[in-house]
């Protein structure tokens, strides 16, 4: 199982390309941006941090619900060059932060001990005992790379550096970021860097030891939901276990969990709507709001079929298919044959989550006051359990299509697993074929039941398509971003060459934009830290 390894560390560099297991060319990027460190900071870097974005394959908005999904990584990356910095005459935990690209200006922080904001003391005039946790400045509403950059340090100082661990201060520290994952994009730029940002502050700390890939994601998890995102875990597991060759099957119930499952050799082709999708911008009318809802059905779907719910749970709907399958609430959970038993079953009954009047006015969502009142929970108890948490707003809730999309996109992952695991790599139309279909049905419920597709990303998925693709779906939480298309290895230049001819933002494109915005990739391997020796 991917979660139990180590983070891999490298102190050799033909070793360490050897296992990327990738069709990039990642040698010029990697002295490149070890040699500009030391242009900019006078000294080589003592650490360099790769975390490579993802891209799903199928399973979108359903780990937040904890049913298991089918990402891998992908050869596009952020690379994080860092190395610690003399402390003399810096702060505790200082850190100066660049970027290659231009966009992202510099930045220069410190960490601060919660109980000296505002004291007027110093970390050298206060107790350790007495100053508890760290401070960092994060601002949810205007999302800058600094947040994801802040948020990995967040996690180490405060499972590192704590008044209970004997680590007193972390050192001052100075980073450089290069990236190749596209920002707001759909495949996971925010969790590479916080995957990165994180790995990179245990390196130069040496807390590297005894660290497993489970440790990682799950500190990434609770990072990213510090600048306001509430990530279901996906894309940290993705950018941190992923194996060349694979995709990675995900679970998250009882606990994260996670197995290779090798993909027949068709290629990935990865291709930009162009439409950029701020997940943290519109959280509270996208992302955080679906996470209300699918919770929110879960209860008033548990309540329906007898299954006793106390009045504090949150649960998910994979634990509500589970009790519904008889699976014990702290027992072994079932295998993925008797749990696509449970789904086809469950589904006959999501009916009841839509509104009487549905068949007359066609409005399947329902009010706020509805949604409580069938919850079986008193106005305040509904609002603490289920809103206050989080910041969510709408005039309706979907319930019944939220819970119809999560059930059987949940079979469509099992089903597409089932076929790799059937056919081990070993490739033919017709199985290409057939995970296409799976893709493509995804497509579907993507739009019309969750809601988290756009004109431009239907558009687009329909060329590709008609371009050749076996199947073609967005790929990320979606409303813009990238879709993931499967293509035969051999049609790949052609498939490519139709997009750009089609599709129109691509039209006006000269090579090298296009390139960023339409190329194939392979299953790549997960985070990894390259020790840089002098």
């Amino acid at each position: 199982m991917e979660t139990q390894f180590l983070i891999p560390i490298y102190t050799s560099m033909t070793q360490l390309l050897a296992d990327l297991g990738s069709t990039a060319d990642h040698t010029a990027r990697w002295n490149q941006l070890s040699d500009e460190f030391e242009r900019r900071f006078g000294r080589k870097p003592s650490h360099i941090v790769r975390a490579p974005g993802r891209v799903n394959l199928i399973g979108e908005h359903i780990d937040y619900a904890l049913f298991g999904v089918l990402p891998s990584a992908i050869d596009r990356d952020i690379l994080l060059a860092c190395a610690p910095r003399d402390s003399s005459g810096h702060p505790y935990g200082a850190v100066t932060a660049l970027n290659l690209d231009q966009r992202y200006p510099p930045l220069s922080f410190s960490p601060i001990r919660n109980a000296l904001v505002g004291s007027g003391l110093s970390e050298n005039e206060a107790d350790i005992a007495d100053v508890g946790d760290w401070h960092l400045d994060i601002d949810h509403k205007v999302l800058h790379w600094e947040s994801y950059i802040k948020a990995g340090y967040y996690g180490v100082l405060k499972d590192f550096f704590s008044p209970e661990t004997c680590c007193r201060y972390p050192v001052p520290v100075d980073l450089l970021v290069s990236g190749t994952v596209p920002a707001g994009s759909g495949l996971s730029s925010s969790a590479a860097m916080v995957v990165a940002s994180t790995l990179g502050f245990l390196a130069v700390n040496n807390k590297l030891k005894g660290v497993t890939k489970r440790m990682v994601v799950e500190m990434a998890m609770e990072n990213e939901k510090r600048v306001g995102v509430n990530s279901g875990g996906m894309d940290q597991a993705a950018s941190v276990m992923s194996t060349p060759d694979s995709a990675l099957y995900v679970t998250f119930y009882p606990n994260l969990a996670a197995y290779p499952a090798a993909l027949p050799q068709g290629t990935l082709v990865l291709a930009n709507s162009c439409v950029t999708s701020e997940k943290a911008v519109h959280a509270s009318t996208r992302y955080n709001l679906r996470v209300v809802e699918t919770l929110a059905a879960a209860r008033i779907l548990s309540r329906h079929l007898g299954i006793e719910v106390g009045p504090r749970d949150r649960l998910t709907l994979r634990e509500v298919v589970g009790r519904f399958g008889g699976e014990p609430a702290d027992g072994w959970p079932q295998d993925s044959a008797e749990l696509r038993v449970s789904l086809e079953r469950i589904m006959e009954h999501i009916g009841e989550l839509r509104p009487a009047s549905a068949q007359v006015d066609g409005q399947e969502g329902v009010t706020l006051e509805t949604m409580i009142e069938w919850s079986g929970l008193s106005d305040e108890d509904f609002k603490d359990v289920y809103l206050n948490w989080v910041n969510a707003e709408a005039t309706h809730f979907q319930l019944y299509r939220r819970a119809k999309h999560v059930l059987s996109e949940a079979l469509r992952v099992l089903r597409y697993r089932d076929i790799c695991l059937a056919n081990n790599g070993n490739v033919s139309d017709a199985v290409l074929w057939e995970l296409g279909k799976l893709m493509n049905e995804s497509q579907t419920s993507c739009c019309v039941d969750y809601d988290c597709s756009c004109p431009e990303l239907d558009e687009l998925t329909q060329i590709c398509r008609d371009a050749g693709a076996y199947g073609s779906r967005l790929t990320g939480a979606g409303w813009g971003g990238f879709t993931v298309s499967l293509v035969a290895e051999d049609k790949v230049s052609q498939f490519i060459e139709k997009l750009r001819r089609t599709y129109g933002p691509f039209t006006k494109l000269n090579d090298e934009e296009a390139a960023e915005v339409i190329f194939a990739t392979k299953p790549s391997t997960g985070a990894c830290v390259y020790v840089v020796n002098e």
